[in-house]
This record gives C-alpha cells, structure tokens and sequence, in this order.
C-alpha cells in the first residue's frame, strides 16, 4: 500500500518541527508553488502562506497546517 499524500505532508512539517532553528518548505502542485510553510522554533508555529492569495496563516497546531496545505495542492 503506497503512502498517502497527507502523509508526505506530516512528515515534511514533523522533520522541520525537529529543527531547533527556523525552516522554510516549499510545496508544489503540477509544477507550480502554491504555498511555502515557514517553522519558527523558538514560538513554535508554522506560518503558511498561500501564494494564489497572498495571504498569511498562522497554526500552533501539525494536523490543522497538513490539511491547509493538502486543500492547496488539490
């Protein structure tokens, strides 16, 4: 059974919960970005921002940023 795409998803922003620094990902859909997700370490939060509106999210929280970012690729 091959891994779901959520899946990537949570992995990528668990890898860059491990950082004891910031990290910045980008994330693509058909060749295009559509948003990049920044972590800041020392506030513990991810800030997304969503390049097709330009507008800024911010999540204290893994799974709610994962499906934000799933909705945007699909």
């Amino acid at each position: 059974m091959s891994r779901s795409a959520l899946s990537y998803i949570i992995k990528r922003l668990e890898i860059m919960q491990l950082s004891e620094s910031d990290e910045l990902r980008r994330f693509e859909a058909d060749d295009q970005e559509k948003c990049t997700v920044r972590w800041q370490a020392q506030t513990g939060l991810f800030i997304l921002h969503d390049l097709d509106r330009d507008a800024y999210y911010y999540f204290d929280n893994l799974d709610l940023v994962a499906i934000e970012i799933y909705e945007l690729l699909g």
